[in-house]
């Protein structure tokens, strides 16, 4: 049987993950995995699968340094501004409640009132099963909102985007996508065996160069991009992306998952934060749990291609439907977001508030708009694991994002804004990562730190 890493691999095996694991050398070439014979009891080990060594010493080399670690943590409140974790109260921004309606009363009634008439469960697919009156409900409800025909909603925010690029795109047909695309998206590709090729990040010119010299090479062509980047808090140009898709023959999809609640003078949504008519793109995507404060996804659109989908696509016709309780909360948040536009400029001058006393500290927040997702960019993935553990024994909980999430230069701490935060917990926190960011740079290098305690 294989055995384990241990942890006292020794100080070459500690230097050298290090070094190579989080980017501070060159990578070395790894050596391929010699075929193990069917049947090689070995191979049957779960410690034996990619990775499983890494993960080990990731945490072994985080133990060394007496780091904690800053994922699956228990919380014992609702997500929000703050949270409670092990008895202590902390300023939360690992939360994507950006409207504070997680826990709204009317949302929460909105659920209990739900549960009392059709319970907890779908039961089965809707196609089984059937409708509830909830789900019709906060379908028309999110199309009136994007100005579509229809839409459909689904248990899933990633199922959601997997399973309709992948019902909609087969061999023969092609998929541009910006390179910082979400997981789902690229997943959605390989899914439906159609040619993908991604163009830089928000990039119009670079993706119509892409479409002018291969769009002729495919049938059907599908161009994906994101309406808020959760990694930079970004957004894209959506009247250039829609002059492509139209000159180029294509269709566009938004995915809003991030959007919708944070861009836009009303929190609409990215065709508002561009004064784009939402009903030149042809796909929109987003997901119910971030704003709308629940669980699932959506997609609004023409009622062929949403007919299409609650027919064909597998993450919808063969998964449970979305649970009563769920749609109503859902649809009780879209009203309560609709109803009060305040939230969303609270959400906004926080979201300006911690940008610019960021940067006035000196801090990189790359492209970030200052709307709700705010990087500190600090470019070594132990040292964004560092100011994570440092912030926390603070009072401050935040994540640190990674390679390979992130390229390793570009490794940080990811701030999700929402309009509950009050200034004097932005201003003490943006303090406190300045403080706690200069005390590790001055404290030498990392992996002189891990060494030494090694030694």
């Amino acid at each position: 049987m294989t055995q384990s890493p241990r942890p006292d691999d020794g100080r070459a095996a500690l230097a050298g993950f290090v070094t190579n694991r989080l980017g501070r050398g060159p990578s070395r070439p790894q050596p391929a995995r010699p075929q193990a014979a069917s049947g090689d009891a070995s191979v049957q080990n779960f410690e034996t699968l990619p990775g499983y060594r890494e993960l080990k010493l990731q945490r072994s080399a985080a133990d060394l340094i007496g780091l904690g670690n800053p994922f699956f943590r228990v919380h014992d409140a609702k997500a929000g501004a703050t949270t409670r974790i092990d008895g202590r109260d902390y300023t939360n921004f690992s939360s994507y409640d950006y409207l504070g309606l997680n826990g709204h009363p009317k949302v929460n009634a909105a659920a209990r009132e739900a549960i009392e008439a059709y319970g907890t469960s779908a039961s089965a697919s809707r196609i089984v099963a059937g409708e509830r009156p909830g789900h019709l409900s906060l379908e028309k409800a999110l199309a009136r909102h994007y100005r579509t025909d229809a839409c459909v909603v689904m248990v899933s925010g990633h199922a959601t985007n997997t399973t309709t690029i992948g019902a909609l795109l087969e061999p023969g047909d092609v998929i541009f996508h910006d390179a910082l695309s979400h997981n789902s998206i690229v997943t959605g590709a390989q899914l439906s065996g159609a040619q993908r090729r991604s163009f830089a990040h928000n990039d119009v010119d670079a993706l119509e160069s892409l479409l002018a010299a291969t769009r002729h090479e495919h049938r059907r062509a599908l161009i994906v991009i994101e309406g808020l980047y959760s990694m930079d808090g970004d957004a894209p140009d959506l009247a250039g992306f829609v002059a492509l898709k139209e000159r180029y023959n294509a269709w566009l999809m938004v995915d809003e998952a991030h959007g919708l609640g944070v861009t836009g003078a009303t929190g609409a949504g990215l065709f508002e934060h561009c004064g784009v008519d939402p009903r030149s793109v042809d796909i929109w995507m987003g997901t119910l749990s971030k704003t709308l404060s629940t669980c699932g996804g959506y997609i609004c659109g023409p009622a062929a291609l949403i007919e299409y989908l609650k027919c064909t696509a597998g993450g919808f016709v063969y998964s449970v439907g979305m649970s009563p309780p769920l749609a109503a909360a859902a649809e009780a948040s879209l009203a309560v977001m609709q109803a009060e536009p305040e939230r969303v400029e609270r959400l906004r001058r926080n979201g300006n508030l911690f940008l610019t006393c960021a940067r006035e500290r000196g801090l990189d927040t790359g492209t970030s708009l200052g709307l709700a997702v705010i990087p500190v960019i600090v470019g070594d993935s132990l040292k964004s694991v560092t100011l994570s553990d440092r912030l926390f024994k603070r009072g401050i909980n935040v994540q640190p994002i990674i390679h390979p999430a992130v390229p390793e230069r570009a490794s940080r701490l990811r701030f999700f804004l929402t309009s509950e935060h009050t200034p004097e917990q932005i201003r003490e926190t943006v303090s406190a990562v300045a403080e706690e960011l200069a005390a590790i740079e001055k404290g030498g290098s990392l992996i002189e730190q891990l060494l030494a305690k090694r030694g």
